[in-house]
């Protein structure tokens, strides 16, 4: 991170590192923490929710919290179904994966009733791939969410994320994360309501990329804890 922050002229600290733990258990989540990460990424909704009441001290910020001072955040970053936006506004401190006008007002609902304004990143669909979740940047759904999300008093729109093509080129990749972060200045121009000053971008094999690129945060976690085995539970 400090080498790809350096060849773009950047600050170290311009850069968030989120450990990405899915698949992996409290304890690893708890391990990490100790050594001083604080924000993490999980991609379901009820994997995570067998991991919450071990990692509640460390969320509040206790003893446990090890080096680094501070509570323990923790994101959904994965595909979020609609009819699960009440449990995940329960569970997590932010959702970072916003694809729709419904899901938004489901979530924003759901924070509404537990009293919560609940920190979300807008999901950008930029690679052909079928299988990647995210909004077309130029679809009228993406144009009606961007002027419904200040209305949605209990979000706080904090900006971008993406997912590059699996095994692209490195022009392919760059061409992704370079339009993540056009698109994010046309619209904060255009929308300035709205908060986006977080280009979430770039994973373990392309997170210098990335950095290159603009991110002001990047998800990793095979770099961390190794290659993962296939998630078997709930989702």
């Amino acid at each position: 991170m400090a080498a790809a922050c350096r060849r773009a002229g950047r600050g170290r600290d311009d850069v968030e590192l989120m450990a990405v733990t899915k698949t992996y258990p409290a304890a690893t989540v708890a391990e990490a923490a100790g050594l001083g990460l604080r924000l993490f990424g999980e991609n379901r909704v009820q994997e995570f929710a067998a991991k919450a009441a071990e990692l509640e001290g460390l969320r509040r910020g206790g003893a446990a919290g090890g080096a680094g001072g501070g509570p323990v955040r923790v994101h959904l970053i994965g595909h979020l179904q609609t009819n699960k936006a009440a449990r995940a506004a329960e569970l997590f401190d932010a959702v970072d994966a916003v694809d729709s006008v419904r899901l938004a007002e489901r979530v924003n609902e759901a924070a509404g009733r537990l009293g919560k304004r609940l920190p979300v990143l807008i999901e950008v669909k930029l690679s052909p791939e079928e299988t990647k979740a995210g909004l077309e940047p130029e679809s009228e759904e993406a144009a009606e969410l961007l002027e419904r999300l200040p209305g949605l008093e209990h979000l706080e729109t904090r900006g971008l994320m993406t997912i590059a093509p699996w095994g692209a080129a490195e022009d392919v990749t760059r061409a992704c994360f370079r339009s993540l972060r056009e698109w994010r200045e046309r619209w904060a121009a255009a929308h300035p309501r709205l908060g986006l000053d977080v280009l979430s971008m770039g994973m373990s094999g392309d997170f210098g990329l990335a950095i290159e690129e603009g991110a002001t945060r990047i998800r990793i976690g095979t770099a961390l804890f190794g290659k993962r085995k296939p998630y078997r539970g709930p989702e």
